[in-house]
């Protein structure tokens, strides 16, 4: 048995729990939150122990793994704290909000000896799945474009529902380093390395916040393809999710979950299959107008894919390096607003806030 032990209990901790609730083998042993308040509130919806410090529930032996569910900019020593403590971690997207702070958790984890994962639960999308799959194939030739748009809409009241949101010191950035980073990480997984981006950002619908609403950026992919990435929670009413992926033997759009193209040059007896598996549209919405609308199912997959991970002695699908890569991509279009020009990668180091 799995002990889990959920540290912050805003919203995202929810899904947590409901995931760790159908997982066989896994158990919800309690939470902590500096609030009692809330973490009793938590522990009477979902069960557990309200732990009274972060040191007792890092001290019990129930647990085995603990999941850091803390504003983005507040993980990094809960997270070295848990690993120097033994136990497996487990960090909401982004992983922290600079790159030194996330090496400082990879770093810790891997001297400890525990496995680390970023959730990054789109990559157990099944369409997602199915479209991975079609790139190791090749059944897209030479890939040309990779494209990602997040066009959701939040209200003034979301972000004012939190003095940490909008933040650049505990939010780490907007539209692209909190509702976007999900297609990110998509894409950087579809189609390779980032090169080169140049980006543009502003602040367009909202007050009150240090963060961008809106943000377009060009890249250039390590095989030479090109892409685009559009973020925004300045799109009322909120659109569904859509990455899309070109080559010179097939094309693929998936919006949320759903197929809205799937065509190769080389048709194969599985592809009829596929468009009717995944013809169905969205239903839930996929937090595009309500970050509390989506599923906890792709937690719950991740979750066990960690799990695997720990009784195997494998590595999880997101580690912590793969959860890194995401936050480096945002970073410099972030560099690249700030300095109007284009940004090379890998970054050499963390570049400045982009209000410095």
């Amino acid at each position: 048995m799995h002990g889990f032990g959920i540290v912050g209990t805003g919203m995202i901790s929810n899904f947590h729990a409901n995931a760790i609730a159908e997982i066989d083998g896994a158990e919800l042993i309690g939470c902590y939150n500096r609030t009692p308040e809330k973490a009793a509130k938590f522990v009477a919806e979902h069960g557990g122990e309200a732990f009274a410090s972060l040191e007792a529930l890092l001290a019990d032996d129930r647990i085995t793994a603990v999941c850091i569910n803390t504003p983005s900019g507040a993980r990094r020593d809960i997270a070295v704290a848990a690993a120097e403590a033994g136990k497996h971690v487990v960090v909401e997207k982004p992983l922290e909000v600079t790159l030194a702070r996330c090496d400082a958790i990879i770093d810790a984890c891997d001297k400890a000896g525990v496995k680390l994962c970023t959730i990054m639960q789109s990559r157990f999308s099944a369409a997602n799945v199915a479209l991975k799959k079609a790139v190791d194939d090749g059944r897209f030739g030479r890939l040309t474009l990779g494209d990602t748009y997040v066009k959701w809409w939040r209200s003034q009241e979301y972000y004012d529902s939190g003095g940490w949101r909008g933040t650049y010191e505990l939010d780490g950035g907007g539209a692209f380093m909190n509702q976007a980073i999900h297609n990110v990480d998509l894409l950087l997984w579809f189609m390779g390395d980032v090169t080169e981006v140049s980006a543009v950002t502003g602040t367009l619908a909202h007050e009150r916040i240090e963060v961008e609403d809106t943000a377009v950026a060009a890249v250039r992919f390590a095989n030479g393809a090109l892409g685009t990435l559009e973020a925004s929670t300045a799109a009322w009413p909120g659109l569904l999710k859509k990455t899309e992926l070109h080559g010179t033997t097939g094309s693929a759009i998936v919006e949320q979950d759903s197929l809205l193209l799937w065509k190769f040059a080389e048709e194969t007896d599985a592809d009829a299959a596929i468009r009717k598996q995944f013809a169905a549209p969205d239903t839930i919405g996929g937090g595009a107008a309500d970050p509390k609308a989506i599923s906890h199912a792709g937690h719950r997959d991740q979750l066990k894919d960690f799990l695997h991970a720990i009784d195997t002695g494998g590595e999880p699908l997101v580690d912590g390096r793969e959860g890194r890569k995401s936050v480096e991509l945002i970073l410099a279009i972030y560099e690249s607003q700030r300095t109007g020009k284009r940004v090379e990668l890998p970054l050499q180091q963390d570049p400045p806030r982009p209000n410095a």
